[in-house]
């Protein structure tokens, strides 16, 4: 007889390697053909509903890691809110207006925007929308990501404009809509003013100088012999200066220096004095800020009067204390010209250019007026100092060119007027990480408005008509009527139609008593498109609802979409759009340095998903803390591959010794198993309620630790390894192995259902092999409860200090086996010398030589009582010898029981028994 034959090996058709590259976009065809989306809405259908709303990626080009990571973290929360208790659908959404498709119509299909009408443009613009819609939805689906991707939700669909049409008119119908005069980032190069939430900064090298402005008029305070002193790094500025600030509280000096009388804040004059290369200067006179209200100087450049005003944004972080103020440039100068009444000068066009209200300049682009007007001054004698720094400087984040504050007629959405109320609910959301909170307050705290005007083609309409009087009107008959016509023709009829076929039939106005109307032609601010979101996909869609649970993006939608969003909503409804807020960092390489093409350290999902597999991407976003800026190279991605091969070919080990298990016949109820089953049975147990909490609280990577440690160190290092002896040697009915068998059954199911979120596909592939009746997909089925053990606290202080002991063993082997006294560890026999809690311990483990994988076992007296050559740990002194006896063929245990058997002389006594009765 070949004995090999009567070994129970494992046997699995569960293959080895993975070939995720291949078998994902089966799994997947699989998925799509069985409706599994579907499968899993009808099943919990009746289930209380956990909504995490999309917020819509731009429909723009290939996606990147930063878009698997933000896609992959959204469907592990859905994946594992479906399969723990939810009615969890998930709506994938586009964002498809806005400035970067009319570019890219421009560089890759080479349209000249001019050549056609705006309808036409837009429907080009639309057409290319929908191509990358289309691109991006097969990649996101390819990552694994599950969702309703036949009935996405896209910004340009004419339900979603319609909606979006209506939170403007509600917002104009609450008093919160208004166009006024004032300054906005302003992109030349884009030709467009811009939201704070479009503007990303970067290092910029600009003319720092000093300027003297002579008093005019010293109010009885200065002498007319005097010089107030600014400095600006925005030369171009000066011709629209119309006044000085100055802090009301600060104290001022009248310094003399080289022959000239100055004024400065006196913080600085240390500075100054170095910085302006003063000789000998001399403080004559000293006043407090308030004292200068209203003194007037004369602005060098064109003999015009600038007039000392307090504020008190002006700082003595840098400069003079005095600072150049241009209300048609600047925010703060906007505030303090008002107060003032100092007017509003701002002679720079849509394109940068300088107009003619700034005479000698006008024509010149407005930063290659810098060098000029600096001559100009130092001919006047005005300039004291020029010098070039580098310092950050906000720029367009599509052009990435500078852009300006230019004062110009814009519409606005107040937040000042809600901003309590909105202040008030961001205490309500739950943050993850928690300074989310700090920051989105903060950021709305110093909002006052938000520009939500645009000059582009490429957008939603603003709804407003103008009377002969040019009075905008905005009323809830015109909203109406707009929405409805946005529904039924799309938002380009605004463009396509004459003004008079978008009023209401018989619209009348007081303003246009001739009955004559003209449209607005500006759009709206893309961030009021996603904004919008809450109105046009969670009010709209039955199957979502408003609030949602969660809204999950990266850290730079503190001030795009989270911001956006809650001021809409909260400006319609008077409430948040969700419950809580999830964000994640950044995607950076090995180093940490951000990803870029010019330095080749770009990790592109598509080819990664190409070479190892989507499901490894998926493991590497569960992998890392995605609460902080995050980095991955191929080497990270290799060690993620090697954890992956871990759990699968533990997954698969366990597989292989479920070969003949049928559940249904063979299960060992809990009560009827040994110990060390039941405190396996415990330790999974254990792992499925740590893994639920971390699921629970968004922290994957403890969910990855939990996990791959379990594989690691409880499984494939304590008890695969010891229950291979009964697995292998026993009878196939042996209830030992059938005990073994349930447990590895228990924790092969609920392993296989812990990693389905993450694992999307290797879990579908496991949960094919699993024996036994089971739902059609791992999708279907529900994740594992926790249980209640009686026993559980006893069983684990018991076998938690078993584990020590065996780790003290082998220890002991390990060096056994360095000083050749034993090969394998079955070649041994061991003699224990426990404490007294250990002895008693060890006394009443049965089968000693089994839970340490020897031949032989035995506990022969105390710690005290060890020979000096045991080798003494810290619970049991250890004696090594070779085991006395042959070793038997079957099961390789060295006895001197091998021969007692006449009909199977090389075998032991248990082998021989196994044998004959059962072969």
């Amino acid at each position: 007889m070949n004995y090999k034959d009567t070994l129970l090996m494992p046997k699995t058709d569960f293959p080895m390697r993975g070939g995720l590259p291949n078998k994902e976009p089966k799994i997947q065809e699989n998925w799509e053909n069985e409706k599994i989306y579907e499968k899993v809405q009808e099943k919990n259908k009746d289930l209380p509903k956990f909504i995490l709303h999309d917020g819509p990626p731009y429909a723009n080009g290939d996606i990147h890691l930063g878009h698997a990571e933000n896609k992959i973290l959204k469907d592990i929360i859905v994946r594992y809110k479906s399969m723990n208790g939810f009615n969890a659908p998930y709506v994938p959404g586009w964002d498809t207006h806005g400035l970067p498709i009319e570019t890219a119509l421009a560089k890759k299909k080479k349209v000249n925007r001019k050549e056609h009408s705006i309808a036409e443009f837009r429907r080009m613009c639309a057409e290319y929308a929908m191509e990358q819609v289309k691109l991006q939805k097969e990649q996101f689906k390819r990552l694994g990501v599950r969702g309703d991707w036949e009935n996405p939700y896209i910004t340009l669909n004419k339900e979603y404009e319609a909606e979006q049409i209506k939170v403007f008119g509600e917002m104009a119908n609450r008093g919160l809509i208004y166009k006024g005069k004032k300054p906005v980032y302003w992109s030349p190069s884009s030709e467009s003013a811009f939201a704070e939430a479009e503007i990303e900064y970067q290092d910029k090298r600009s003319p720092s100088i000093y300027v003297a402005f002579p008093v005019k008029d010293g109010k009885g305070v200065l002498e007319q012999d005097v010089s107030v002193v600014i400095w600006t790094t925005t030369p171009w500025t000066l011709p629209a200066n119309l006044g000085i600030s100055v802090h009301p509280d600060y104290t001022y000096v009248v310094v003399e220096a080289n022959g000239r009388k100055f004024v400065v804040v006196e913080d600085l004059l240390d500075h100054l004095t170095t910085e302006l290369d003063w000789e000998n200067a001399e403080v004559l006179k000293k006043v407090k800020g308030a004292e200068l209200e209203h003194v007037v100087t004369t602005n060098p450049l064109y003999d015009r009067d600038s007039l000392v005003v307090l504020s008190d944004h002006v700082t003595t972080d840098s400069g003079t204390g005095c600072v150049h103020t241009a209300p048609g440039h600047g925010e703060d100068d906007f505030k303090v010209g008002k107060r003032y009444n100092l007017g509003i000068l701002c002679p720079v066009d849509d394109k940068g250019y300088m107009t003619e209200e700034a005479p000698g300049y006008e024509g010149m682009f407005y930063d290659e007026a810098n060098k000029p007007i600096t001559e100009k001054l130092k001919e006047l004698g005005a300039l004291l100092k020029l010098e070039f720094i580098t310092h950050s400087y906000p720029h367009d984040w599509r052009t990435k060119k500078p852009i300006i504050f230019r004062v110009t007629d814009q519409w606005f959405a107040s937040i000042d007027k809600i901003k309590d109320q909105i202040l008030s609910e961001i205490k309500d959301v739950k943050w993850y990480p928690s300074w989310g909170e700090t920051r989105l307050h903060n950021m709305v705290k110093d909002r006052d408005d938000w520009c939500i005007s645009r000059q582009r083609a490429w957008g939603v309409p603003i709804p407003v008509f103008y009377g002969e009087d040019g009075e905008p009107i905005i009323t809830p008959e015109t909203i109406e009527h707009i929405s409805n016509l946005f529904r039924e023709h799309g938002s380009n009829v605004w463009f396509e139609w004459d003004t008079k076929d978008l009023l209401p039939e018989g619209f009348k106005s007081e303003h246009s008593p001739n009955g004559e109307f003209t449209k607005e032609t500006d759009i709206m601010d893309v961030w009021f498109d996603s904004g919008s979101s809450h109105q046009s996909v969670l009010n709209e869609r039955p199957e979502l609802e408003r609030p949602a649970d969660v809204y999950l993006e990266g850290t730079d939608q503190y001030r795009g979409w989270f911001n956006s969003s809650l001021s809409t909503s909260v400006a319609v409804t008077g409430k948040a759009p969700y419950k809580t807020i999830i964000t994640h960092g950044f995607t950076l390489d090995g180093d940490g340095k951000k990803m870029s093409k010019s330095l080749g350290n770009v990790i592109d999902p598509i080819k990664v998903m190409k070479q190892l597999g989507a499901d490894i991407i998926r493991l590497w976003v569960s992998s890392v803390d995605y609460q902080s800026d995050v980095r991955v190279s191929d080497d990270i991605l290799k060690q993620v591959s090697e954890v992956y091969r871990k759990i699968r070919n533990t997954l698969r080990f366990m597989l292989g010794n479920l070969n003949g298990f049928d559940p249904a016949q063979h299960r060992v109820q809990y009560e009827d198993m040994n110990e060390l089953d039941q405190y396996m049975a415990v330790k999974v147990n254990e792992l499925v309620d740590r893994v639920k909490h971390a699921y629970d609280d968004y922290q994957f990577l403890s969910v990855y630790n939990a996990i791959h440690n379990f594989c690691t160190i409880e499984l494939s290092s304590f008890y695969l390894d010891l229950a291979k002896d009964t697995l292998y040697i026993e009878a196939e009915d042996d209830h030992k192995r059938r005990s073994m068998q349930t447990v590895l059954y228990d924790s092969v199911v609920a392993l296989t259902q812990m990693v389905a979120p993450i694992l999307a596909h290797t879990a579908e592939e496991v949960w094919e092999y699993i024996p036994g009746d089971k739902e059609a997909s791992v999708q279907l089925s529900h994740m594992p409860e926790v249980k209640e053990y009686d026993n559980a606290d006893a069983l684990l202080k018991k076998w938690d200090q078993m584990l020590d002991i065996r780790d003290e063993v082998l220890k002991a082997l390990e060096n056994a086996r360095n000083e050749k006294v034993i090969g394998k560890s079955l070649a041994a026999s061991i003699k224990l010398y426990p404490s007294k809690d250990a002895k008693e311990l060890l006394e009443s483990v049965m089968e000693l030589d089994k839970f340490f994988i020897v031949s032989d076992a035995e506990v022969v007296g105390t710690k005290e009582e060890a020979p000096k050559d045991a080798e003494a740990y810290d619970q049991v002194a250890i004696v090594v010898r070779a085991a006395e006896g042959e070793t038997c063929e079957r099961c390789w245990t060295v006895t001197t029981t091998v021969g007692q058997d006449e009909q199977h002389p090389t075998l032991c006594q248990r082998c021989a028994t196994v044998v004959k009765n059962n072969y």
